[in-house]
């Protein structure tokens, strides 16, 4: 049986796509096994390792999701990248990496990702990060894909709809990892996610996947009660057994050293929540804005962190509940949510 009209799954309940590592295919097979529905983040990866990726995920034949990161236009003048690079030299030859002098910019193979769902659809596509193109949202439900768009403004929701997207996923800003706000730079205030989803709802009528601060299951009852018709959980999953989160995230989540989280633009380019750490405390206040150039740009040095046991260093995404993460299995973790429902 099937509780909501944009997901196909039992409960009303999804793992939010985490891409770079922690989204798994092991972790992606025990929240559908639970009876929750599964993104498979599609972000960082190339063309052919998606490709590979969702043939897998076929090959289950599970419903399942995707995300796709929405192209973003080059925003940072080379002599920012340059002297943000030199700013952060020393943090790269600590680590013994070297960082690229030129800054680069790509669009995370979107073209070939949304022809390879035009070919392979999948029940549910989201999008993060903006808008595309009406033709590519039209495509994608031709195909047979529920599209869904990443919000957390009404005005946002507002422009989705209008799009012709089928129902909008709304963010708030306790949420780990990258804000899907459209504008990078706008100012993030603190706000309860079920104040949003209810500002969102008060401005559409589509249906709503609500995600961010998710500790448990009273929020899980409270934002469905503020409007929205399942909840994504992407936290409280870091830590799952089955999820690829590194070593030196999971410590650092585990870790009472860290006591707060930051909405910081340093690691990326973009907003996105993490645990506050040096590299945050050293780089956050000049660090441009200009994404993907400065994930390119930090990139090695974040995955040699990871790989050194270095958490100062590491962008430790993580949203406000993450004192509620767990070392478990993801099973539990999502039937634990579900009690309150």
């Amino acid at each position: 049986m099937t509780v909501t009209t944009l997901l196909e799954s039992d409960l009303p309940l999804a793992a939010a796509p985490m891409a770079g590592g922690p989204s798994t295919p092991a972790l992606e097979a025990a929240v559908t096994a639970a009876g929750g529905f599964a993104f498979l983040p599609a972000g960082y990866l190339s063309a052919d390792a998606f490709a590979d990726r969702l043939t897998a995920a076929h090959a289950t034949g599970s419903p399942f999701g995707v995300n796709l990161f929405v192209p973003q236009p080059g925003s940072i003048a080379p002599d920012a990248y340059r002297a943000y690079a030199e700013a952060i030299r020393d943090e790269a030859e600590s680590l013994g990496v070297d960082l690229p002098a030129e800054p680069r910019h790509d669009d995370d193979a979107w073209r070939e990702k949304v022809a390879l769902l035009v070919a392979h659809p999948v029940p549910v596509v989201s999008l993060t990060f903006g808008l595309p193109s009406a033709a590519d949202i039209t495509a994608l439900r031709a195909a047979g894909s529920r599209v869904l768009a990443t919000v957390t403004t009404p005005e946002e929701a507002r422009a989705a709809e209008d799009l012709g997207v089928d129902g909008l996923v709304v963010q708030g800003p306790a949420a780990g990892g990258h804000s899907g706000t459209f504008d990078p730079r706008r100012t993030i205030t603190d706000a309860a996610t079920a104040d949003v989803v209810r500002a969102v709802a008060g401005v559409t009528r589509l249906p709503l996947v609500a995600a961010g601060g998710v500790t448990g299951p009273v929020d899980v009852r409270d934002l469905v009660g503020a409007g929205a018709e399942a909840v994504a959980v992407g936290t409280l999953l870091l830590r799952a057994t089955e999820a690829g989160t590194t070593a030196t995230h999971r410590g650092a989540l585990a870790d009472p050293a860290f006591t707060t989280t930051v909405l910081t633009h340093s690691f990326t380019g973009r907003p996105a929540r993490a645990l506050r750490n040096g590299f945050v405390e050293r780089h956050h206040a000049h660090a441009p804005y200009g994404y993907p150039e400065l994930h390119h740009l930090t990139r090695e040095l974040r995955r040699t962190a990871a790989t050194t046991g270095d958490p100062h260093r590491l962008h430790l995404w993580a949203g406000t509940g993450w004192r509620s993460a767990e070392e478990r299995p993801a099973g539990e973790i999502v039937r634990d949510l579900a009690a309150g429902l």
